[in-house]
């Protein structure tokens, strides 16, 4: 299979640099996946236009998705950037692992929002309705489902890039789930 490389600021379209400068700006760095979607003219602005778009989720659930999310797909880079974000969204390392592996226990709205997102990703947006019954039983509305697959589709865009490209983790690793969480 073909060997991506992250492609250098002077490697990409112009409106691509000035993504770079702004990413840079904000984030301190351009993370390799980011990078990696600079490939694409249009690619890098459209996708991130969608992961800073407005949402009825707050970011401690967003973070919730993306890590299920990652961890279903087996996304490596996904899982090291958002256990990273999800600590300084006031997750501790047990937590996230907990999410990882489907649930919440600490936090039982949340558990019906992880539960969700777990569910639609494994079963490729038909989830059982036992689960989403679930997610309403637990304060969430129309709005909050919309959002939440929003989210869902988001995680789904990044972990098919680094599945394909495979481009080197520019976060810490994160840690393997308990062997009985697995």
């Amino acid at each position: 299979m073909k060997t991506f490389k992250v492609p250098a600021k002077e490697n990409v379209s112009p409106a691509n640099q000035q993504l770079f400068d702004k990413l840079a700006k904000g984030l301190g760095k351009v993370p390799n996946l980011y990078a990696t979607m600079a490939y694409s003219e249009n690619g890098l602005g459209t996708y991130l236009a969608l992961s800073s778009a407005k949402s009825s989720l707050k970011a401690k659930e967003k973070e919730a998705v993306n890590l299920v999310v990652s961890e279903v797909n087996s996304c490596d880079y996904c899982l090291s950037a958002h256990t990273m974000i999800g600590k300084l969204n006031g997750f501790t390392d047990e937590q996230i692992l907990e999410i990882r592996s489907g649930e919440a226990p600490f936090d039982s709205k949340l558990d019906a929002l992880v539960k969700l997102a777990k569910n639609l990703t494994e079963k490729r947006g038909k989830a059982d309705a036992e689960v989403v019954d679930n997610f309403f039983a637990a304060g969430y509305t129309e709005e909050n489902l919309v959002d939440t697959i929003l989210v869902v589709g988001d995680k789904t865009i990044t972990n098919l890039l680094y599945g394909v490209t495979q481009i080197p983790i520019d976060f810490p690793a994160a840690p393997a789930l308990h062997a009985e969480k697995a």
